[in-house]
């Protein structure tokens, strides 16, 4: 995924309710990826590249909470069962696009 287009999924990801609360909470966001830690390192830091562009910072705005499926995509139910009982504010994921030449 390249970096504008996660950075646009962010955009669109982002609950607008949680732009027109008052200052002060710190927002959790559950980041779900197919990945390993290490595969999808580009897309995590694209992801906290992108909430600086938008003027957030972790640990003042927003706390990341991260899993990883590392190409086990049966993990994923238990993964975003985990992230609910975080009761994260939003959950973020997405998947790698296949593309036939």
């Amino acid at each position: 995924m390249r970096r504008r287009e996660f950075i646009t999924l962010l955009a669109v990801a982002w609950p607008l309710a949680a732009r027109a609360q008052q200052g002060g909470k710190v927002w959790r966001i559950g980041l779900l990826s197919g990945a390993s830690r290490e595969g999808g390192s580009a897309n995590y830091d694209a992801f906290l590249q992108g909430m600086r562009e938008l003027g957030y910072a972790e640990g003042r705005d927003f706390i990341l909470e991260a899993r990883f499926a590392g190409g086990r995509y049966e993990r994923f139910p238990e993964l975003a069962a985990e992230l609910v009982r975080l009761d994260v504010d939003v959950l973020v994921t997405g998947t790698a696009v296949s593309r036939k030449t």
